[in-house]
């Protein structure tokens, strides 16, 4: 069976390994960088910058912990963005390895489907090479949102892929939109020295979480003196000598030296052949597959931001898999009930599940467990006391239907209760199992047990 793959993102490199492992002949075709926009200009470049930013917190705030240093603690950004080039190009050794290692043939260029068992490549030095094949997975992901309202020039004007590469700190940076990346962005610009604001034209910050959760980073945004505005649109950006001026909805004009611009993603699948072949998209240019990832051409799948649905890297992971799995006459299927995703601003968001809005649109009866971090002796050691554990139970059965915790370590936290959701354990089953002190999960035992009113670090409500 030979399978090629377009594009080697975290969706499409997982698909080529699983098919390998499975026996497929397996040819990827990626036009950039294996890894894709997650280990490329995502993920993987925002996460060690996020780390760089909190080695400087850590040191500017030692004295704290009565650790004396001597001298201003500053960010060298050459550096900074040097261990961060490093790391990347770790990572992309990794995945050229393991495609070596499972016998995964890289093809660099940009593919385009001409037939449904066919795929032209356009390789770097400008010639061609048609790949047959007997199945396709299409994994093209998204890239940055463009509106012409926000002219990218990478100078003033900022995409998420522009921010991850400063050559200077700037002194002043606006952020347009205050959903994942921009939030993080945030963060990040804040500790190395910029002042920041940003616009959400939503009533809230990272909307499409848990409101409590929502409101508890608001109320760290400002004691991180990053200013939010909300319910406000961005009418019109000028360029202006060393700045920006940015027209709000509500007359207001904001100026900054740069703007970053972070109001979401589009899906990446245009000009790749899908109505040559006839394969069926969406309003947005998304690739409609059925629950095996399977587009309206029988042999063809697609997986990840392709799909347009949660552009999780994961999930693409998981969709690849899949697909993989189902190309080579399985029966797999993705479990979306039950997808973890992490925020890193600081403090991080973990969540899986329902919120509670969303609870009360369905009118489940539920119950809610809840427990502050500054109730557990491990986080007042480490000095992060800010967040909460929220679980939500069905008032019936005592299942699971979803968790939020803003906190340190919420981006690992939250898997114990994904886990718990995968398999079908009840609130009660966590409660009841023993966890170890101190740490920061004993959190999660006490969240459950609230949920039965019976957490012994919880007061009597």
């Amino acid at each position: 069976m030979k399978i090629t793959i377009l594009g080697a993102g975290p969706g499409g490199y997982v698909a080529a390994i699983r098919a390998a492992q499975l026996g497929a002949e397996v040819t990827v075709i990626e036009e950039s960088e294996v890894g894709g926009t997650c280990l490329n200009w995502g993920c993987i470049p925002t996460k060690t910058l996020i780390a760089s930013a909190e080695v400087l917190h850590k040191a500017r705030n030692a004295g704290s912990f009565g650790i004396d240093l001597q001298g201003t603690v500053t960010p060298d950004i050459v550096k900074i963005v040097e261990r961060k080039n490093k790391v990347v190009g770790t990572q992309v050794k990794g995945i050229r390895g393991l495609f070596k290692s499972w016998g995964v043939r890289l093809v660099e260029g940009r593919g385009r489907i001409t037939d449904r068992d066919r795929i032209t490549v356009t390789l770097r030095d400008g010639s061609t090479e048609e790949i047959r094949t007997d199945r396709i997975i299409i994994a093209t992901g998204s890239k940055p949102a463009q509106i012409p309202v926000f002219p990218f020039d990478g100078i003033r004007i900022l995409s998420s892929d522009h921010a991850i590469n400063p050559d200077s700190i700037p002194q002043s940076l606006l952020i347009i939109g205050a959903g994942v990346i921009g939030c993080e962005f945030a963060f990040i610009y804040k500790e190395f020295g910029s002042e920041v604001t940003m616009v959400e034209m939503m009533p809230m910050a990272v909307s499409t979480e848990d409101e409590e959760v929502a409101q508890i980073l608001e109320r760290e945004l400002k004691k991180n003196k990053i200013k939010l505005i909300t319910g406000a649109s961005v009418q019109k950006v000028n360029v202006r000598g060393n700045g920006v001026s940015v027209e709000l909805s509500d007359g207001k004009t904001l100026e900054a030296e740069k703007v970053l611009v972070s109001i979401g993603r589009s899906v990446n699948t245009r000009d790749i052949g899908l109505e040559e072949v006839g394969i069926t998209t969406g309003q947005r240019g998304e690739i409609i597959v059925d629950s095996s990832m399977k587009t309206s051409v029988d042999n063809i799948y697609a997986i990840g931001d392709a799909v347009g649905g949660i552009m999780l890297a994961h999930l693409a992971s998981k969709e690849g898999a899949v697909a993989a799995e189902n190309a080579m006459g399985g029966n797999a299927q993705v479990n979306y009930d039950v997808i973890p995703a992490a925020i890193f601003t600081s403090p991080e968001i973990g969540s899986v599940g329902l919120r509670e809005k969303q609870a009360k649109e369905r009118g489940l009866k539920y119950r809610v467990g809840r427990f502050q971090f500054r109730a557990l002796g491990k986080a007042h050691a480490m000095g992060e006391i800010a967040g909460l554990i929220k679980i939500l139970s069905d008032e019936v059965n005592d299942t699971i239907l979803g968790a939020h915790i803003i906190g340190p370590h919420a981006s690992d936290l939250i898997h114990e209760i994904a886990l718990a959701m995968e398999k079908g354990l009840t609130v009660r089953d966590v409660a009841h199992t023993i966890h170890a002190h101190p740490t920061l999960a004993e959190g999660i035992m006490e969240a459950a047990e609230d949920v039965h009113d019976a957490a012994i670090h919880c007061p009597k409500k």
